[in-house]
């Protein structure tokens, strides 16, 4: 991703802003895994309570996640995290995280979880195309220009 200039709004580090943190990414990956309650939340991942709940906070805030109220008999209301669109759109970049980890990261025996397809049981695998439908194998085949909202930083 050779860009041959800089621009002043870049969407990398605005995405890094907001979900650019070790517990952001346990939050969402919990998520993701179905988990929607605060007390689930933190005893699965271990986040300190006040953490925790600065990053839900901050997920709601920027529109990945979305609060519903629940009451169990007897206790008072609480919310449920759910994933909004705008978070859903990020599971592809939990998925290259954690296939980047399990390549790198793993202990000898191998990857902790695979995921498969539901339908047919086969592996998860992530390739990049250009719209023209052609397989891009990597960084050396992809060319940078500046968009339509470009600002570009003066030098």
């Amino acid at each position: 991703m050779n860009v041959p200039f800089r621009v002043e709004n870049c969407s990398i580090e605005r995405t890094l802003d907001v979900v650019g943190e070790k517990w952001t990414f346990l939050v969402l990956r919990e998520a993701f895994s179905g988990v929607r309650r605060f007390a689930d939340m933190q005893a699965i991942t271990g986040a300190p309570r006040q953490v925790l709940s600065a990053r839900l906070n901050r997920l709601v805030d920027e529109g990945l996640m979305r609060k519903e109220p629940y009451r169990e008999p007897g206790q008072r209301q609480r919310d449920e995290y759910r994933l909004t669109q705008k978070g859903l759109d990020l599971y592809p970049i939990l998925v290259a995280l954690m296939h980047w980890g399990d390549r790198y990261m793993a202990d000898e025996e191998g990857p902790p979880v695979m995921l498969t397809h539901r339908g047919c049981g086969a592996a998860l695998e992530q390739h990049f195309r250009c719209a023209d439908g052609h397989e891009v194998a990597g960084p050396r085949e992809v060319t940078a220009v500046e968009g339509s909202g470009a600002k570009l930083k003066s030098a």
